[in-house]
């Protein structure tokens, strides 16, 4: 028989995921693999991530945990860093479709410093000339705008006011907004890609990374599988067998690369959308003719413990009480898995 107070947290830990995004697509037998990956050479110390929802939340954290060399990063419908503290009622309480009492944002941030002090992520002081991007449409209920409008405040405590764009007028629901790809921009609902007229992914690199070019229609990359088990060990546990990768023509030749991580959201990894998130968000097009690399690390769902049913990155504490700092298993393992990309990975051991 469970305990009434273990059932209470399975139920709790699945309404919070709900909040996040509800309904799962079933995966067919297409594949996205393609050829063996080509060797690549990556400039390892100018990486860009982002995320959408606990994506979002999972890509603070993974700049937070490696400023040292993530210098950008873009959040979609995501809230503030170590928001859930380790616990998933305060993460339904506070951090997703409603906040109940106050946020204790000074609290959060000491949480920061403490582990800065500690050695767990890189010093805040790399934050300050970070990029970062934040969106937050109108129409989202998932994540309500004041979660959304505490990790702008947060983030201006640590980066100059003029390297943060936030967008948050737009009349989007819970979704990866694209120029023409994707379901109702008013209904968040999988794939949890928006037909929106509004190039999301085009609008965030283009504030990430300096210098970007506008892409054509055609895309000249591939994308690869990766085997996140054998890269990644036991670091890997909570996420899929496979990961994949997005590699334009130039990379593939040899030519040298930037590197950016797209965390997907709750219900957006492969075995409940197929390629939908690997191939429809725009980052592809504009990875293809930037010479960008794109990693699409997976989660995978489990219905035992740890419980993540709708394959959401840890931002409660699900995998380990490290989930929000660089001793953390996920994001030690995605670190791994980028690594690993790089045919000179040992040129930087941030």
């Amino acid at each position: 028989m469970i305990k009434s107070t273990s059932f209470l947290r399975h139920a709790l830990c699945l309404s919070v995921l709900s909040a996040l995004s509800v309904s799962v697509t079933a995966f067919g037998d297409e594949s996205s693999a393609q050829d063996a990956l080509p060797s690549l050479t990556l400039d390892l110390k100018n990486v860009t991530v982002s995320g959408l929802s606990s994506g979002g939340y999972m890509a603070t954290q993974f700049h937070l945990a490696h400023s040292d060399w993530v210098k950008g990063v873009g959040v979609i419908a995501g809230g503030p860093y170590y928001c859930a503290q380790g616990d998933i009622t305060t993460a339904l309480a506070q951090c997703v479709s409603k906040v109940e009492g106050e946020i204790n944002l000074e609290a959060l941030n000491e949480k920061a410093k403490q582990y800065e002090t500690e050695g767990k992520i890189a010093s805040l002081s790399n934050m300050k000339d970070a990029k970062v991007w934040l969106f937050h449409g109108t129409q989202d209920t998932r994540v309500i705008a004041p979660v959304s409008d505490l990790l702008f405040e947060q983030y201006k405590l640590w980066t100059d006011t003029q390297n943060i764009a936030y967008i948050n007028d737009k009349p989007m629901a819970h979704l990866f907004p694209t120029k023409n790809n994707g379901v109702n921009c008013m209904k968040s609902e999988s794939p949890f890609i928006g037909n929106c007229d509004y190039d999301a992914a085009g609008a965030m690199l283009s504030h990430l990374v300096e210098d970007v070019s506008t892409p054509d229609e055609s895309l000249s990359g591939q994308i690869h599988s990766i085997d996140q088990q054998k890269i990644a060990g036991s670091d890997a546990k909570t996420l899929a067998s496979e990961g994949f990768v997005y590699v334009p023509e130039s990379c593939a030749q040899g030519e040298p690369c930037r590197a950016h991580i797209s965390f997907h959201g709750c219900n957006q990894y492969a075995d409940a959308v197929g390629d939908a998130y690997t191939t429809q968000t725009g980052l592809n097009e504009w990875a293809d003719d930037n010479h960008i690399v794109v990693l699409y690390p997976q989660t995978k769902k489990s219905l035992f413990m740890p419980l993540n049913p709708q394959g959401c990155w840890d931002w409660w504490g699900y995998a380990d009480n490290n989930y929000a700092n660089r001793e953390g298993t996920q994001i030690n393992a995605v670190k791994q898995l980028l690594f690993s990309l790089n045919k000179s990975n040992g040129s930087n051991n941030g």
